[in-house]
């Protein structure tokens, strides 16, 4: 393999090399997919890339990657603005993420099917989804009465984008009550890092009898987080909620960087010889920095700080293939709480780290699309 160097050249390869060749049936980057021979279904993964696919178009204007979007989410849909293999009742939070990317085509192509979409995600789902006590989602039907950190960034812009669209206030409102509850309920106020999880019950085996918190501040979820902070304080810059959050969490995320950027994937815990930098938290981070600065949320410290990580992933994390396709390393594939899940540092550090999937490539290619954005 050889390296590449710069982080927006990158970027062009992933475009023309992965994603525009990839069948939306079995895309390249779903490492999930294709380790665990899954079957193509809407899902939250591929339309992270989607998401940034449609990011890097309003900026640069090249018409075949709308074209592209257009073709990916086709495929999941049908003639009347269905979507089949979304089963409503899952209450997943995680199948409302690609709601932002149909608000978004429904902007940008002007066809109604796209509306009709968004509004069964709404009404089929989030006006459905059960509560915990304190009014937030629950994160799953198969999750009860918790609230994870990823789910922010699944469902909670979607939702203030489509109040902001159809006159809903409330929508906006029941977005701010949400991080107002995650931010009392599950904030660190010594680091002012967040927990992973939360569970009203106090009963799951990962969960403080205590608190109902999770043990470790699992940095990917956190990245969610300040992510969802971020696409907030854009949407409704008129709420300072957003802003303050965000800039909180990103400091706190940036005290605990190493030198060079990086972020680990236990940040708390560089002590662990196992423990890891981990490029899709780091890069969420560099988004959200980058944004935040963009936005004029955050300082210079900030926004350097951003840009550092993601020159950083760039020159240490990214490498090129044979064919000349870049190859991102270091990504947990995936993390979670539940049964044989127990939030330990020790599972954390246990979980698969694959190389190319879209969770590490999409907030890679949303970062390098912030820093064309800042001028100079």
């Amino acid at each position: 393999m050889t390296k590449l160097s710069q982080p927006g050249l990158a970027a062009k390869k992933y475009i023309e090399e992965l994603i525009l060749p990839s069948d939306p049936l079995r895309p390249l980057w779903n490492r999930e997919n294709l380790i665990f021979r899954k079957i193509p279904k809407w899902n939250y993964i591929d339309n992270c890339m989607m998401t940034a696919l449609l990011t890097i178009y309003e900026t640069s204007g090249d018409e075949r990657l709308l074209a592209y979007a257009v073709r990916f989410i086709g495929a999941y849909m049908d003639s009347r603005g269905g979507i089949p293999t979304l089963c409503p009742d899952d209450f997943n939070l995680d199948n409302i993420n690609g709601g932002k990317n149909l608000l978004r085509l429904a902007r940008l192509t002007g066809r109604e099917i796209y509306l009709t979409a968004a509004e069964e995600l709404i009404n089929g789902q989030l006006a459905r989804q059960p509560r915990l006590a304190c009014g937030n989602f629950w994160h799953k039907a198969i999750y009860p009465h918790q609230i994870w950190l990823d789910g922010t960034y699944m469902a909670l812009p979607f939702m203030a984008e489509y109040g902001l669209l159809t006159c809903r206030p409330e929508l906006i409102e029941d977005v701010c009550s949400q991080l107002r509850n995650i931010r009392k309920l599950m904030r660190d106020p010594v680091t002012g890092l967040y927990c992973h999880g939360y569970d009203e019950t106090k009963s799951m085996n990962w969960a403080d009898p205590d608190t109902g918190l999770s043990q470790e501040f699992w940095l990917r979820a956190m990245g969610w987080m300040s992510a969802a902070l971020a696409d907030l304080a854009e949407l409704v810059p008129e709420e300072p909620l957003f802003g303050e959050m965000l800039t909180d969490l990103l400091s706190s995320l940036s005290a605990a960087a190493l030198e060079d950027g990086m972020l680990l994937q236990l940040p708390m815990h560089p002590e662990i010889e196992e423990n890891y930098p981990e490029t899709s938290g780091t890069l969420l981070f560099a988004y959200s920095a980058l944004k935040a600065s963009r936005l004029g949320i955050c300082g210079h410290e900030l926004r350097e700080a951003g840009s550092r990580a993601l020159c950083t992933v760039t020159d240490k994390y990214i490498t090129s293939d044979s064919q000349g396709i870049p190859v991102l390393g270091n990504i947990c594939l995936m993390a979670g709480l539940g049964p044989g899940r127990d939030g330990s540092a020790e599972y954390y550090l246990s979980e698969k780290i694959v190389e190319n999937d879209a969770k590490g490539i999409a907030p890679f290619l949303m970062a390098c699309n912030e820093l064309e954005l800042i001028p100079e």
